[in-house]
């Protein structure tokens, strides 16, 4: 292993805090600076974790040579934003999902990326969890055989989280159900089709500019036979929080478990009818990280933070995110998902509900996301 280190800003400290420990326990990182507008949070994470460089604001925070690469986990609005001042101001980033909320800033990304030729990785935690590695290794190995379809969902009641998110449409926030669909088969999304469902009640539609309560779309993998579906919805429908994927194999599929807690189902082809269907538990996949990062797998670091009263802690992933950054800066390799992969998984969701708005018109993934 390397012994190079990379000095990481992280901004935002909210869910941003979770990382800390993190990448003070790997042996790539140097957990130098963190950034946060308020200056009472700013200092009480400071001195919980000893972090001795701290900014109140991102522009001094850019200005520091010794900052290596950011970790920017602020809200969706800023992220586009802060992205490409950041790869502007010589600094590597990592950036909490989605990429942007417009195609056209996904473009901007991508083309700073490849005019400074400095590092680019979305932090998608579903792509990392040990759900998806467990169903992406069955794949691997051929025991699903061919993928025949694939289906996942997004159903997350917002409603108490700060208020920016009742601005926010469905499918503006839809990579956690777009990358796990693209990603089993390391494809691209070539087209989409989507419709809107339902009416959200006025308050939230005029906040938004978004009435429909759920938005479902289908998306054509490129050169492939595989089409997808996804659906999304952010208030006013019942249900528990659940961020899934179903595949379905010519030999195995895998169902994702209906209710928080419960473990999935796998489904072998040509058995007696009552034997198909069977409960499995996935294994933690700590082992493919280095030694001293893998107890986060695990371990949540504010349990009360909404993210994960709802989201069961993102499924292990953060150790998985963290180490595969680090590696592409140590290992001066490509991230995964990189700066055009990271926008055709964003800009599904951004086409998708523009493609809602005219009745489910067919909408193409720009050139540059297919990259």
């Amino acid at each position: 292993m390397s012994q190079k280190k990379i000095n990481i800003a992280i901004v935002g400290l909210g869910f941003g805090a979770e990382f800390i420990p993190i990448y003070q326990a790997h042996p790539n990182a140097n957990m130098y600076a963190i950034c946060q507008r308020s200056e009472e949070h700013l200092n009480e994470i400071g001195d919980r974790f000893e972090i001795e460089k701290r900014y109140t604001s991102y522009d001094e925070l850019l200005a520091d040579p010794d900052v290596d690469a950011v970790h920017i986990n602020t809200p969706i609005p800023d992220h586009a934003p802060q992205s490409i001042k950041a790869l502007k101001a010589d600094k590597h980033v990592a950036c909490t999902v989605p990429m942007a909320t417009t195609v056209a800033e996904c473009e901007q990304i991508v083309n700073t990326v490849n005019e400074t030729g400095l590092k680019y990785m979305m932090m998608e935690t579903v792509v990392y969890s040990r759900e998806f590695l467990f169903i992406k290794e069955m794949y691997d190995k051929g025991e699903l055989g061919k993928i025949q379809y694939m289906q996942a969902s997004h159903p997350q009641d917002m409603e108490g989280w700060p208020e920016y998110w009742e601005r926010m449409i469905p499918m503006h926030y839809a990579t956690h159900v777009v990358s796990p669909v693209l990603g089993m088969v390391n494809g691209r999304a070539e087209y989409v089709s989507c419709f809107g469902s339902g009416t959200v009640n006025d308050d939230i539609a005029e906040k938004s500019g978004n009435r429909f309560a759920v938005e479902t779309c289908h998306i054509k993998i490129k050169d492939s036979d595989i089409a997808a579906h996804i659906w999304r919805f952010l208030f006013d429908t019942a249900r528990q929080y659940r961020e899934s994927v179903d595949v379905y194999g010519t030999k195995k599929s895998f169902e994702w478990p209906l209710i928080e807690g419960e473990n999935p189902v796998l489904h072998t082809a040509k058995q007696p009818e009552p034997e198909i269907p069977e409960r499995v538990e996935v294994p933690d996949y700590a082992h493919l990280l280095p030694e001293e990062i893998q107890v986060f797998t695990r371990a949540i670091h504010d349990e009360e933070h909404l993210s994960f009263l709802q989201g069961a802690g993102h499924g292990g992933s953060h150790p998985h995110l963290v180490n595969a950054f680090l590696k592409s800066l140590v290992e001066d390799c490509e991230p995964w998902p990189n700066a055009p992969l990271s926008a055709n998984w964003t800009s599904v969701g951004i086409l998708a509900h523009e493609s809602a708005l005219e009745g489910g018109e067919i909408k193409k993934l720009p050139a540059f996301t297919l990259e």
